[in-house]
């Protein structure tokens, strides 16, 4: 894997993707950890597919994982990373920004957790597709909410974006529709998780003032309930 030999050293502490890719990623950094081409290498794991896939490959875990609530509170206390790898649904090309989140989740992951520990690394490699590197942003941007009011905050964002995109609650399993369906996920944090989806591509997000504007007030929106799964 270029990724893991082009950028982790002996040492290091390093935030463990989420994903196929990641899942790919651990495995061959596990391996060189094993064949002592690695050493003294502590994983900090994006998710609980992570972790399990870590331990798995023989990588250390730091201890403070075990007792972590992972909230932005409590995150602020983490040592520092010096590097990560993760998956993204898509990036950008022109703005390089990133989005994560699509994937399934159940209530154990936290899309929080991912984001944070990713945010904290000093340094960032996402592993994505030939497809999945585009100048187009489309589909789905994931969106967290508190549960207690997030009816009422779907409606805010769907008046934002005046029918450029459909705000969905994302479905547990099955039944899937604008309300979430019978079974809404619920995240560890408690959020649910709404799919902000275009219903166009986003040719150019760094020059679409629209979606500028929009996107303001929805990050104002954020501050007080909700936490987009952006880079």
């Amino acid at each position: 894997m270029a990724k893991v030999d082009k950028y982790v050293r002996s040492g290091m502490v390093v935030g463990l993707g989420s994903g196929r890719a990641s899942g790919l990623a651990i495995q061959y950094l596990g391996h060189r950890l094993r064949d002592g081409s690695l050493k003294d290498v502590v994983g900090v794991p994006t998710s609980v597919s992570s972790a399990s896939k870590a331990a798995m490959a023989g990588i250390p875990l730091d201890n403070y994982q075990e007792n972590l609530q992972y909230n932005m509170q409590l995150l602020s206390h983490v040592p520092s990373i010096d590097f990560a790898f993760d998956d993204a649904d898509l990036i950008d090309k022109r703005t390089l920004t990133a989005v994560i989140g699509r994937r399934k989740l159940d209530g154990g992951e936290s899309i929080i957790q991912e984001k944070s520990i990713i945010k904290r690394a000093s340094g960032l490699a996402y592993i994505v597709t030939d497809n999945q590197y585009t100048g187009e942003l489309g589909g789905s941007i994931p969106v967290l909410i508190t549960s207690g009011n997030w009816l009422e905050t779907a409606e805010q964002i769907d008046d934002l974006f005046l029918g450029d995109a459909e705000v969905w609650r994302r479905s547990l399993s099955g039944g899937a529709g604008p309300l979430g369906g019978d079974f809404p996920l619920v995240t560890k944090e408690g959020h649910h998780v709404l799919d902000v989806i275009f219903t166009s591509p986003i040719l150019d997000l760094g020059t679409n003032v629209k979606l500028q504007k929009a996107w303001i007030k929805l990050t104002a929106l954020w501050t007080m309930e909700s936490y987009v799964a952006f880079r």
